[in-house]
């Protein structure tokens, strides 16, 4: 791997139009900051293995060997913006982090997103869903990586409805995430003639899903969707499950699932369930290389999610870059410019590229969940319905609300 990516820097050089600068014009350190939930809903799903990723990400960049002094350090945002902003805030004035990567939350990544624009450093996000990030609230300081809710309201969104399922309820998580994902979905099932007959609300880290899907069960809609993440989309579905949502004809729909949560849910529970995904450890050999070796190191031996995946491929191309420029400037508006200039390629999420807007393009997959007779052992639980092109996957630019376009 190291090889691959050692070549493709020295491609970037001669045709990238990058001109390389020597060590003794930039300096060669940089540091990494992975803001992610420690301790909460969405640790299993970024957490500690969106650092072990990173920590992959340098080891696997070649820059280390090359005497580039790179340092990854963490810290928990509580699912809260006003810690996140104020812990980034730290990073970047005290700690003189480069790069923040990861950040699940779509009201943190928001205002991480705001704060890294105004101090001029990077943002590259993987764990947050909203559409946002690089629709109306983009950045020139910010790349959002592997997913967002149009590209999971589009996949699973469609998906269902052309199946039949033309009425919908939805359980939407009460902050910016939740109320995105909806949103997104929504005028999905509309613009295909479906209806939504009603929604609710419900706290973020919610354990008792009973009232919320009492309402979602007697408003008779033929599909309940779950506008929520990590653990709030494991306590209900397993609720759901206990109620007989399912067995009573209502299909149950998580518009975001992590293979994290299927483990957690098991196959008895899961089985049937259809989700869009960007990534999935044994999609090709790429991603079961890095993911067996990430599986090693990781806690219970867990195979790494999209958002950690993302963490990993987000950082590939940004140390690439910082290599075939010579060193790092320091500048992170210059650095994303150059980063949207070169096409990404990585063992992770293959080749891709990044648009003005800020948005990764790569395809999306929808899966489901394997009957638990089809799983041939710890990990294998999902099996592929469709691919979504990558031109597809993602909010056309043409109706894009971003002001960087506008210009």
């Amino acid at each position: 791997m190291k090889r691959r990516l050692t070549a493709a820097v020295a491609s970037l050089v001669v045709l990238g139009g990058i001109s390389a600068g020597s060590a003794e014009e930039m300096s060669k350190t940089i540091k990494i900051g992975v803001l992610s939930d420690l301790s909460s809903l969405y640790a299993d799903i970024t957490g500690p293995g969106s650092v072990l990723a990173a920590q992959m990400a340098v080891e696997d960049s070649g820059l280390l060997e090359k005497g580039w002094k790179i340092e990854v350090i963490s810290g928990d945002h509580l699912n809260k913006a006003d810690v996140g902003a104020n812990l980034a805030r730290q990073w970047y004035d005290r700690d003189k982090v480069d790069v923040i990567v990861d950040v699940p939350n779509s009201a943190v990544a928001l205002a991480v997103s705001n704060l890294t624009r105004d101090k001029n450093r990077v943002f590259l996000d993987s764990g947050a869903a909203t559409s946002d990030l690089t629709d109306s609230q983009c950045s020139p300081n910010t790349i959002h990586w592997v997913f967002d809710t149009y590209m999971l309201a589009h996949g699973t969104g469609t998906g269902v409805t052309k199946a039949g399922g033309d009425s919908w309820f939805f359980l939407a998580a009460d902050y910016a995430f939740g109320a995105s994902l909806e949103r997104d979905t929504a005028a999905i099932v509309k613009s295909l003639g479906g209806k939504v007959v009603g929604s609710v609300k419900h706290p973020a880290n919610t354990s008792d899903f009973s009232s919320f899907l009492l309402q979602a069960q007697s408003s008779k809609a033929k599909v309940i969707g779950l506008a929520n993440g990590g653990g709030d989309t494991i306590n209900a579905i397993k609720q759901a499950s206990e109620f007989g949502i399912v067995q009573g004809g209502q299909k149950l729909s998580p518009l975001l699932l992590f293979i994290s949560d299927v483990h957690s849910l098991g196959l008895n529970v899961a089985k049937g369930l259809t989700f869009t995904e960007s990534f999935y450890w044994d999609l090709n050999e790429g991603t079961r290389s890095f993911s067996k070796r990430f599986s090693k190191r990781a806690k219970n031996h867990a195979m790494p999610t999209m958002a950690q995946a993302g963490v990993a491929s987000s950082i590939l191309h940004y140390l690439k870059i910082l290599d075939a420029i010579g060193g790092n400037p320091h500048d992170g508006a210059e650095v994303v410019a150059k980063m949207k200039e070169v096409p990404s390629d990585d063992p992770l999420f293959g080749k891709g590229t990044i648009r003005a807007d800020g948005r990764k393009i790569h395809p999306a997959y929808v899966f489901e969940v394997k009957q638990p007779g089809e799983s041939k052992g710890d990990w294998d639980y999902y099996k592929l319905v469709s691919t979504i092109p990558a031109d597809e996957a993602f909010l056309p630019l043409v109706d894009s609300k971003c002001p960087m376009l506008k210009k």
